[in-house]
């Protein structure tokens, strides 16, 4: 990625949300609101995602600071999430696999965008689809057995998350795999109230890498 790109993406990040309108809510509006949401999180992933495929060009300090800044930008639309879900069960049902997945993102439990996106969208389908493509991929000598774990680990819990059933092997895979990081998330997102949770254990991660 060029100079002139890693610039475009330090302003994309600097920019901020968009901003998400409140109004009133009926079948077709929620569709929108829906489409909507998936759009600007689609847009902040590939943020996340545009950012790590550049790391090399960019020094430290640069990278984790375009990194918090959308972290940050994550957070603030978090923030958005939850007073729109507030009160409304339609839209809970809805969007409830969109906000464990931020807040997955916002805690650093997940580092994976497509990850994280396919989460948003509940798409475990996908998901397994792509463990599959993994599971080949590692075979061939394609893909790092870190990331490989990292990855895995991130795919079953996101799995179990949407209510899917893990095999025993996989079960024992996510145990024995599993960091402090995810634990922690695992636990305060089994509320889905417990953002700020979530935020304080981000924050928490944010300091750790500083010292």
């Amino acid at each position: 990625m060029r100079l002139a790109e890693v610039l475009l993406l330090r302003a994309s990040a600097r920019s901020g949300p968009s901003e998400i309108k409140m109004a009133s809510r009926g079948k077709t509006e929620t569709s929108k609101l829906k489409q909507n949401l998936e759009e600007q999180l689609d847009r902040l992933m590939q943020q996340l995602q545009d950012l790590e495929e550049c790391r090399e060009e960019l020094d430290t300090d640069e990278y984790e600071e375009t990194k918090k800044e959308t972290l940050e930008q994550l957070s603030e639309f978090n923030d958005s999430l939850k007073k729109i879900m507030s009160g409304n069960m339609t839209l809970v049902d809805e969007l409830s696999g969109m906000q464990l997945a931020i807040q997955a993102a916002i805690s650093q439990a997940f580092k994976t965008p497509e990850v994280i996106r396919l989460f948003a969208k509940k798409q475990p389908g996908q998901l397994r689809t792509r463990l599959a493509e993994m599971d080949r991929d590692l075979m061939v000598g394609k893909l790092e057995r870190g990331l490989y774990t990292q990855q895995k680990v991130e795919i079953l819990t996101a799995l179990r998350k949407l209510g899917e059933k893990l095999t025993a092997d996989d079960e024992a895979f996510l145990s024995a795999n599993a960091g402090a990081i995810l634990s922690q998330f695992e636990k305060v997102s089994t509320d889905l109230g417990s953002g700020d949770k979530v935020l304080a254990l981000a924050s928490f991660e944010v300091e750790k890498t500083k010292k």
